[in-house]
């Protein structure tokens, strides 16, 4: 594919992140590619994706050099501008990047040459019952050790408004939007909708809308399902609830989730992706469903979802099942699958083992 321009995207506080950034502009001098960071600190405030897209020239590709914090960064960008993100893997415990900095150029010539493939991920929005912002009075204490706020979400000029359906956001999130407890002493009182219908009024610590990409950050930790990132799903998980009923909901693409504060609620904090976007006050309501748009995600070879799975989470076997040995392969990896299982995603011949070429 052609590339033109690259924004990065970069871990400033990791050295090897900033010595990756050199190569890649280097690299880009070699074929005469320009090369911006963007989503950098701007006077010590923040800018909209937009705004940051337009500024390093409207990249078609953008390359992120950190972990799966600064993937998420990456993706707010991409999104906004439907380019391709290519993660660069210097974390410790991430899912979302997968090629090594020392294979930095490799990837980069792959991508340049066409040798890629297209991971196409479901990123989640919102509405509101209004716009969502953060209170002078909350703002100083909450962005203690975070760095500066992203600026207020806005409204999406070509979507409807009304008192019944709110406002329509401009934001996206490919792992998942909290609605959260602002004070330590009090939880949040939350009535949960899906699809239009009242599933329970919770009290919890927080409550959690993610996409399967995301089922494995805060939800997993709150104690959700591990979805595959193949899936079309949002997953509904509330962290430390006060009630019996303490499972996730895993509801359909189509079927969007209402979290409503209840009158007698504290104040809730709404993050998105980890960045807090503002406060919702009781009366107020969000709703969460399926973006219009996908996250295109670089990937340079088959995803071993199920293998980072097994490795990131350090999985153990069972005592009783080691003492059999290691398993030997399922099915086989040399030998192309029968016509009954074709249609299934398997490893074969044509798609051996992910690898760099």
């Amino acid at each position: 594919m052609a590339v033109n321009r690259i924004g990065l995207v970069v871990h400033g506080g990791r050295t090897e992140a900033v010595d990756a950034a050199q190569t890649v502009r280097a690299w880009g001098q070699d074929y005469g590619i320009r090369c911006t960071e963007i989503d950098v600190w701007q006077d010590g405030g923040r800018r909209s994706a937009r705004d940051e897209v337009e500024a390093a020239g409207d990249p078609d590709l953008i390359v992120t050099l950190g972990g799966d914090g600064t993937f998420l960064r990456g993706a707010r960008l991409a999104a906004e501008h439907d380019a391709l993100v290519l993660g660069i893997d210097l974390g410790r415990v991430g899912f979302l990047t997968e090629v090594p900095a020392a294979a930095v150029c490799q990837a980069l010539d792959a991508v340049r040459e066409g040798r890629l493939h297209i991971d196409s991920r479901m990123l989640l929005t919102l509405r509101a019952s209004c716009r969502l912002r953060m209170p002078s009075d909350v703002e100083d204490w909450m962005q203690y050790g975070r760095g500066g706020l992203l600026p207020p979400p806005q409204v999406r000029p070509e979507c409807e408004v009304d008192d019944e359906w709110g406002v329509a956001l401009n934001v996206t999130a490919l792992n998942d939007v909290v609605l959260e407890k602002l004070s330590r002493d009090r939880q949040v009182s939350v009535g949960v909708y899906i699809s239009g219908r009242l599933l329970a009024s919770y009290s919890a610590d927080a409550l959690l809308v993610a996409t399967p990409t995301g089922s494995t950050a805060y939800s997993f930790a709150a104690g959700g399902p591990v979805v595959s990132p193949r899936a079309d799903a949002l997953v509904f998980t509330p962290v430390a609830p006060h009630m019996t009923f303490n499972r996730s909901i895993v509801t359909a693409p189509d079927e969007p989730i209402g979290l409503r504060v209840l009158e007698r609620s504290g104040r809730a904090v709404v993050s998105i992706d980890g960045q807090l976007r503002g406060v919702l006050d009781p009366g107020d309501w969000i709703g969460v469903y399926a973006a219009p748009q996908r996250l295109r995600a670089v990937r340079l070879g088959p995803m071993d979802f199920y293998g980072r799975l097994r490795e990131r989470m350090n999985l153990t076997d069972a005592p009783a099942a080691v003492a059999d040995g290691s398993p030997a392969p399922l099915w086989s990896i040399t030998t192309p699958p029968p016509g009954d299982l074709a249609h299934l995603s398997l490893p074969d011949a044509s798609h051996g083992p992910a690898a760099l070429p």
